[in-house]
């Protein structure tokens, strides 16, 4: 089988945070709506305002919270094209892969990134304004990645569902 380095990120033990019902009342209603003020999360979660602070800061501390985002919709920033490259290594030592995981990690088109098991190492999620825009992507950037071996591209005719909420 493959072994395919891990991030340093990535490689850090994780344990399971200890949450209880009002810190996930809280994460529930912060992935929803991120901008959603202390205040307002605290008459929902029925708690006054300071231990609502308190817990949102401790779920940061411990990184249950890593980031606040803004969703955008591609389609009206000119990046309507989805398409998901499957990709595999030539070679699969812990260098080769890393320079690889940098190399991804370079690449603006790719906006996500797994190491996969199958035939192939890697999944990549790549945003394009057209065809036209994938090409040059594939061909200028994608393809002179060192160490690159297959890449099987599959265009995204549709979004059924997608989402960020882990809380439901």
């Amino acid at each position: 089988m493959k072994r395919i380095p891990k991030t340093e990120e990535s490689a850090m033990p994780q344990t399971p945070p200890d949450l209880d019902g009002k810190d996930l009342e809280i994460l529930k209603l912060l992935q929803e709506h991120a901008r959603m003020s202390v205040t307002e999360i605290a008459s929902r979660v029925h708690l006054s305002p300071t231990p609502v602070h308190e817990r949102i800061r401790r779920l940061e501390e411990r990184g249950v919270i890593r980031q606040y985002a803004t969703l955008l919709d591609a389609q009206k920033l000119d990046k309507g094209l989805m398409v998901i490259c499957y990709v595999s290594l030539k070679q699969h030592d812990k260098k080769a892969g890393l320079k690889f995981i940098q190399a991804i990690n370079g690449l603006d088109e790719v906006v996500e990134c797994y190491s996969i098991s199958g035939e192939f190492d890697f999944m990549l999620k790549v945003l394009a304004k057209d065809m036209a825009g994938f090409y040059d992507f594939h061909v200028n950037r994608l393809s002179q990645v060192e160490n690159l071996g297959h890449v099987q591209s599959v265009f995204v005719m549709g979004v059924i569902k997608q989402t960020h909420k882990l809380i439901f």
